[in-house]
């Protein structure tokens, strides 16, 4: 048993002490994958990949508060491998971008302005927040209809795993991963066209 998988074992039953020492064994690796994931963001990101790691890590070691009516008890955090804690990472990543990205597109934070440096003289016209917005509504369709395809392009996409670290991680050939990421792609564009045609 790993150092990780023994401290998220620990996590799952209650020591309170386990995510102090989860952080050390994976915050290099959990830093390189939101740096990885943030590189592919558009110019002008206030989103750090440091503030990404915090983020998603108090995501992942606090979970949210069950409704009242079932009591104040935590939801259980079950971790069955060091691949299912990255997994639940690179999910925890793709809802804080998903968030960050439909904050950007509220009237309060500028709606659908752009910013443009003072010297720039060609005007923006990738929408990378839209394009986000709309991959994860796709994503959503996709994860609806085959979840093990949904979660190998959030590890590839948004944990910036490769694609041979992804498959390990979700416990399949090399081969079903091919055929998985081929399938995810076509499938993604097609949601993403339709709902552009739409729009």
């Amino acid at each position: 048993m790993t150092d990780v998988t023994r401290v998220l074992s620990a996590l799952e039953h209650g020591d309170p002490s386990a995510a102090e020492q989860l952080l050390p064994l994976v915050y290099d690796e959990l830093r390189k994958l939101a740096a990885a994931r943030l590189s592919h963001e558009c110019a002008g990101q206030t989103l750090q990949p440091t503030a990404l790691v915090h983020e998603a890590y108090l995501r992942l070691v606090n979970p949210p508060q069950s409704s009242p009516a079932a009591g104040d008890d935590k939801e259980a955090v079950h971790w069955n491998s060091r691949g299912h804690f990255f997994a639940a990472a690179a999910e925890a990543m793709r809802r804080i971008l998903v968030d960050n990205a439909r904050r950007k597109q509220r009237p309060k934070h500028g709606g659908q302005l752009q910013r443009v440096e003072l010297d720039e003289v060609v005007s923006l016209s990738d929408d990378r927040a839209g394009e986000l917005l709309s991959l994860h509504a796709a994503l959503d369709k996709l994860a609806a209809e085959d979840p093990e395809k949904a979660a190998l392009v959030k590890l590839r996409y948004f944990a910036g795993l490769s694609h041979q670290e992804a498959a390990q991680a979700l416990g399949i050939s090399r081969a079903t991963a091919d055929r998985h990421w081929a399938y995810a792609r076509v499938f993604l564009r097609c949601a993403m066209d339709d709902a552009d045609k739409s729009s």
